[in-house]
C-alpha cells in the first residue's frame, strides 16, 4: 500500500505538470488553498476578467449531443458593441488542464482574445467539458464516474463540433479557429470530419500536436514508461482536479522532499523563454481546470505507440466499438487541401516536438503556413509577454491575408 501511494504522489506530480502557468509547485498550493474547488456560485468569466479590462461580453450556453453542457464566451473590441461586430467569428481553443480564460491572463496588450477583439475580429471562447465554465450535464453529476468518461477524443467530436456549429447558426459565417496544445489535436481531429470542415474558414495552431512520439520532456517520458495512467485508473479516480483537497495535500507532500518543486515547468514543457513569473499568482487563480484520469491516458497511449488514434480499449471491446481490434486512425489526408492551416511552433517546445511536426506535415495534403520560434517554449504560445510581436501580429496577417478579416 505504501508503494502505491508513493507512486500515487508521483504520479499526481506528472499529471501537474500540465498546469501551464506555474514555476513553483508550493505557491499553486497556497493559492489553491485560499479557493473552494467547487464553488457553483464564483462569477462568470466575462464578469471575472473580460468585462473589468472594458471589452463587451456575454455568455452562450450550448448542449453537445452527449448531454454535456458547455458555455461560450463573446467578446468585442472596446470601441464597439456585440450588435454591430465587422469582423468574422475566431473560436479560441485552450489546451489540457486550461480554460478559456488562458487566452486573456496577461494585459489586454498582451492576450491574444483581447488583441483580436482590438482587431475587428468576433472573438468566441471555447470551455470544453469538464472545466469550470463548462461543468453541466442532463443527467450527470460531476460526483459520478460517468461524467468523466471522456478523452480529447469526444472533445473534438462533440464539443469542438457543437462549438463551431453554434457559431456558425449565430453569425451566418465560417469560423477561423486559434488552437493551442489540446486544443489543436482537437482541431486536427474534428477537421478530418466534413461536416465540421465545411463550416471552417481557416485554422491557426499554436505548439501543433497530433503525433507525440518523440516528446522530450524527462518526467513525461518517466511517467509514461511506468504505466502511471493505468495506477490512476486503478486507484479509481476519475476527475484529476487540481483543486480537490485529496490533490492538493499530494502535491504539498511532493515539494516536502519527494522532488524538486522549483523546475518543474521546465521538466515538462521545455524552456521556456518569455513566462512572466510576476504573475504566477494571478495565473493560479483561473488554472488548472479538471480533466478526465481517460483523456490523459489517451495521450499516454499515443505516446506510447507513436500513433494519431482513438482512444485504445483492448482488442475486444475496440472490436466491439469500432469493428476492428485496433482503434482507428486520424487520416490527416482527409483535412481539406483547400483549407488554409498556419502553424507556429518552438525549438525548446519538449511537447509539441518538431519530428513529430514533420511527421503531421507529411500526411496533410495541403502545405500549412508555418512560424518558427527557436528559443519559445510549450507555455510561450499563449502567456510570453512578446506574443504580440513574435506570434499574434503574424497569425492576423495570415487571417487577412485570406480576405476576411477585422479592422486594422
Amino acid at each position: 500500500m505504501q508503494s502505491s501511494l508513493s507512486l500515487l504522489v508521483v504520479a499526481t506530480a506528472t499529471l501537474a505538470l500540465c498546469i501551464r502557468e506555474i514555476t513553483a509547485v508550493q505557491s499553486y498550493v497556497t493559492v489553491l488553498r485560499r479557493r473552494s474547488p467547487d464553488d457553483d456560485d464564483a462569477p462568470s468569466l466575462c464578469a471575472l476578467i473580460i468585462e473589468p479590462n472594458g471589452y463587451p461580453c456575454t455568455e452562450h450556453n450550448i448542449q453537445t449531443n452527449d448531454g454535456y453542457l458547455l458555455t461560450l464566451q463573446r467578446v468585442s473590441s472596446r470601441n464597439s458593441n456585440l450588435r454591430v461586430q465587422p469582423g468574422p467569428p475566431v473560436l479560441l481553443q485552450h489546451g489540457l488542464f486550461m480554460g478559456g480564460d488562458a487566452w486573456f491572463l496577461n494585459s489586454p496588450e498582451q492576450s491574444l482574445g483581447f488583441i483580436l477583439a482590438d482587431h475587428g475580429f468576433d472573438v468566441w471562447v471555447g470551455n470544453v467539458r469538464g472545466t469550470r465554465w463548462s461543468h453541466g450535464h442532463i443527467s450527470l453529476s460531476v460526483k459520478d464516474k460517468d461524467f468523466w468518461d471522456f478523452s480529447w477524443q469526444e472533445l473534438a467530436f462533440y464539443d469542438l463540433a457543437k462549438m463551431i456549429q453554434y457559431i456558425n447558426l449565430i453569425t451566418s459565417s465560417k469560423t477561423f479557429i486559434v488552437g493551442h496544445s489540446q486544443g489543436t489535436i482537437m482541431s486536427l481531429a474534428a477537421l478530418t470530419q466534413p461536416d465540421i470542415a465545411e463550416m471552417v474558414e481557416a485554422a491557426a495552431l499554436l505548439s501543433p500536436i497530433s503525433y507525440l512520439e518523440h516528446i522530450t520532456a524527462p518526467l513525461v517520458q518517466r511517467m509514461v514508461g511506468m504505466h502511471l495512467d493505468q495506477l490512476v485508473f486503478a486507484m479509481g479516480i476519475h476527475q484529476l482536479n487540481f483543486r480537490s483537497n485529496v490533490l492538493i495535500d499530494l502535491l504539498d507532500s511532493l515539494c516536502d522532499g519527494h522532488l524538486d518543486c522549483s523546475d518543474l515547468l521546465t521538466s515538462i514543457t521545455g524552456v521556456n523563454c518569455c513566462f512572466n513569473n510576476s504573475r504566477v499568482d494571478f495565473y493560479l487563480e483561473y488554472e488548472p481546470h479538471p480533466s478526465s484520469s481517460k483523456n490523459l491516458r489517451h495521450l499516454f497511449q499515443m505516446i506510447r505507440k507513436g500513433t494519431f488514434s482513438q482512444y485504445d480499449y483492448g482488442r475486444f471491446k475496440n472490436l466491439r466499438l469500432y469493428g476492428q481490434t485496433k482503434p482507428p486512425a486520424f487520416e490527416l489526408s482527409s483535412i481539406p487541401k483547400s483549407l488554409p492551416l498556419w502553424m507556429s511552433y518552438g525549438g525548446s517546445d519538449a511537447l509539441a516536438d518538431m519530428t513529430d511536426l514533420q511527421h503531421t506535415l507529411k500526411e496533410l495534403q495541403s502545405t500549412p503556413e508555418l512560424l518558427y520560434l527557436e528559443n519559445y517554449g510549450h507555455v510561450d504560445f499563449i502567456v510570453s509577454v512578446k506574443a504580440k510581436e513574435d506570434i499574434y501580429d503574424h497569425m492576423i496577417g495570415f487571417f487577412r491575408s485570406l480576405g476576411r478579416s477585422g479592422s486594422s
